[in-house]
């Protein structure tokens, strides 16, 4: 008896192993869908905007997180870039806010473990563990340039002996050095910023609670926080620079280094 299947038999075959059933007399490669309309651009990627509510929602959302979950298993690895490659994965997002449930969740679910969601969870073991394998590991930044030491205090008490061991290793809290900025230098960058004709090609700096802000329309805003000279870094990525530069006493442009220039706005 022979074993093998012809492509009708395979597709066939494969679609009930899904609980599929093929459409009658569809050609080879002809487009199906279940509910109709176009096909996405963002294939087979998974789409970005469900991404963006996943890393979000693993902040907070332990029931939206568990729905994600099951309409989409791979989203228990989401990540996201928050502009300037401040990026952030779920199990992040849940480790630095101290959301031990959504942690588990996730991590049951196939997140890839951090040395950061360790120390939230109180896994003295694994922190040790992964020092000892990389020396100086403790210095990492995480999302948001958030520091290891405030991830195991955002464990509670279950993360007590974290913070104690973390405390005794010392730079675990590294924090990168500003300088003041003064209020009239701050006032005189505010504004909108122009490298381009599109209706998206251009940053706006403006001040909200007190933070200088930039942001790209329909994007994140980020806060900046200033290095001296006005030269900034945006939210968690110190090694991105804004800088600001003058003529005839006013702003006159910013450029944007990454650490080459990637590009130069000048003031609306």
């Amino acid at each position: 008896m022979s074993n093998r299947f012809s492509r009708r038999q395979f597709a066939h075959t494969g679609l009930a192993a899904l609980g599929l059933t093929a459409m009658a007399g569809s050609p080879a490669g002809a487009q199906t869908q279940k509910s109709g309309g176009e096909i996405p651009d963002w294939l087979p990627q998974q789409d970005p905007a469900t991404v963006k509510e996943m890393v979000t929602v693993s902040h907070f959302n332990l029931a939206r997180v568990r729905e994600l979950l099951e309409q989409h298993p791979a989203l228990a690895n989401a990540a996201f870039d928050w502009g300037f490659g401040d990026w952030e994965d779920a199990l992040g997002a849940a480790s630095h806010t101290g959301r031990r449930e959504i942690a588990e969740l996730l991590l049951t679910s196939g997140a890839r473990i951090s040395i950061f969601a360790a120390a939230m969870l109180g896994q003295l073991d694994a922190v040790k563990a992964f020092i000892a394998a990389r020396p100086g590991i403790q210095r990492t930044l995480g999302p948001h340039g958030i520091t290891l030491l405030p991830h195991a205090k955002a464990g509670g008490k279950d993360a007590a002996a974290v913070v104690q061991y973390l405390e005794s290793v010392g730079d675990a809290d590294p924090r990168p050095t500003t300088a003041p900025l003064d209020t009239a230098d701050r006032a005189a960058i505010v504004g909108r910023y122009v490298f381009g004709p599109g209706p998206r090609d251009a940053f706006e700096i403006d001040v909200d609670k007190d933070q200088l802000g930039i942001a790209r329309p329909g994007t994140t805003r980020r806060i900046l926080t200033h290095t001296g000279g006005l030269v900034f870094f945006p939210s968690g990525v110190p090694s991105v620079k804004i800088a600001f530069s003058t003529a005839a006493g006013k702003t006159a442009q910013m450029t944007v280094a990454d650490p080459q220039v990637i590009l130069t706005a000048r003031r609306a």
